[in-house]
């Protein structure tokens, strides 16, 4: 709590927590009712909502690096309004929109403002926290699980009435929220620097001197032409593996082939958010520097293989011992988002050219968008159709790939230091 009343980056921070807090209450209400929007309100069939949600993944890719190529050139606070206020516009056009065709780019243009707004954020605190990003990082994501989880409570009162009238008010709940984060942003100051995400300071001028003319910056390395970072953007697609592991393989782990009883279902998602909200802070404060988040790397992927082998292990038991054993592996799949949540995000930063880094920022975010995309296809048609087998497979994969993305990226850093002004024709691998 003394850290949120005096976060990194001040008055800004403080007020920049607290929308994203209300963002992600109202995230949490929607993700609650959608599916049942969909299916008991609009009549939608399970193969539409499908189709609904899986194109919303996909515009929700395009959202990352759309966002950081914008940031590179426009205000990050005018952005993110603007991103605030988009979403605002497309859940209220939920209200009357009932046909598929229209559904589909409202849903999908939803989504993209979600995945832009995430890396907005981040952009956003990362040029106001400077070197502490890490601790702001954990600040970001106690209070936004914990808005998450307060949604996710709300929602649970509407579906309880469950008549189109309290699905409506659900959906007005979460443009209130847009509504309200624009506002704050709104209050907040913009952070210097276009496209450096921590601006220099200027070196000061000698007594007397006269003030040097301010040539225009030059534009900065693209990340698509750059081969290290994109083959670090690449292996940090597995590297985010735990959020459908925890969300979607666990359960229908349990449901499909253990004896578990399915009343556990919701003491995953209880486990993962107590975990975050209070360990995230202290994991970050381990896990300061570039050199540190590499290892933790490492780390992710050690804890992922472990919790992979309890879930095949999972099988063999009783009720008793397979839910024990479920239990262990969503404490275990949280020990790696904490770990992951913080690693992530400090390499893309510290492994980005400073004089680009909002458009490198943006391909980075892309990680997680694709694996949310292509995560529960990966479990479902392969991981738990192999049985056992699958997850111990998954979790040797995942980590020897941590391993590949630790060398990488300790060689990378070692390049940059060698080299303080890498160009794009000559980006370190």
């Amino acid at each position: 709590m003394a850290q949120l009343r005096r976060p990194p980056g001040g008055r800004d921070a403080r007020i920049m927590l607290l929308a994203q807090a209300l963002d992600r209450a109202g995230t949490g209400v929607w993700a609650a009712a959608c599916v049942l929007y969909f299916t008991f309100v609009l009549g939608l069939d399970a193969g539409q909502v499908g189709i609904l949600l899986g194109a919303s993944g996909v515009a929700g890719i395009a959202g990352s690096p759309l966002a950081g190529h914008l940031a590179d050139r426009f205000p990050v606070r005018s952005l993110l309004i603007g991103t605030h206020l988009l979403r605002l516009v497309t859940l209220c056009l939920l209200l009357v929109v009932t046909d598929f065709a229209l559904l589909l780019p409202v849903v999908a243009v939803t989504h993209l403002g979600d995945r832009a707004a995430k890396t907005l954020e981040m952009l956003f605190a990362t040029r106001v926290a400077g070197d502490r990003r890490a601790t702001y990082q954990a600040l970001s994501r106690s209070s936004a699980n914990a808005g998450y989880a307060l949604g996710a409570g709300l929602a649970a009162i509407g579906l309880a009435v469950g008549t189109r009238g309290a699905y409506h008010v659900l959906i007005l709940a979460n443009a209130l929220s847009f509504l309200v984060a624009a506002a704050l942003v709104w209050r907040t100051r913009e952070p210097r620097g276009r496209g450096l995400v921590t601006a220099p300071a200027p070196a000061p001028a000698p007594a007397g001197a006269a003030a040097p003319q301010t040539a225009p910056a030059p534009a900065g390395p693209s990340p698509w032409r750059d081969r290290g970072y994109l083959r670090f953007v690449l292996l940090d697609i597995p590297m985010n593996l735990d959020d459908s592991i925890l969300g979607i393989g666990i359960p229908l782990w349990l449901v499909s082939h253990t004896t578990a009883p399915h009343e556990l279902i919701p003491a995953f998602l209880v486990v993962n958010t107590v975990l975050v909200v209070v360990l995230q802070l202290r994991v970050s404060a381990k896990v300061q520097g570039p050199r540190r988040a590499a290892g933790a790397v490492a780390l992710y992927g050690l804890t992922t293989l472990v919790c992979c082998v309890l879930l095949a292990a999972a099988t063999g038991g009783g009720a008793w011992a397979a839910s024990a054993a479920l239990l262990a592996a969503a404490v275990l799949v949280t020990a790696a988002e904490l770990m992951r949540s913080v690693s992530s995000w400090e390499l893309a930063v510290s492994l980005a050219p400073r004089e680009a880094r909002a458009s490198y920022l943006g391909v980075a975010g892309m990680a997680q968008s694709v694996q949310k995309s292509a995560g529960p296809l990966l479990l479902t048609g392969a991981v738990m159709a192999a049985g056992p087998a699958g997850w111990i497979a998954l979790g040797a994969a995942v980590a020897a790939l941590s391993l590949v993305q630790r060398r990488a990226s300790l060689r990378r850093l070692d390049a940059l230091a060698a080299a303080p002004t890498p160009t794009a024709a000559a980006a370190p691998a």
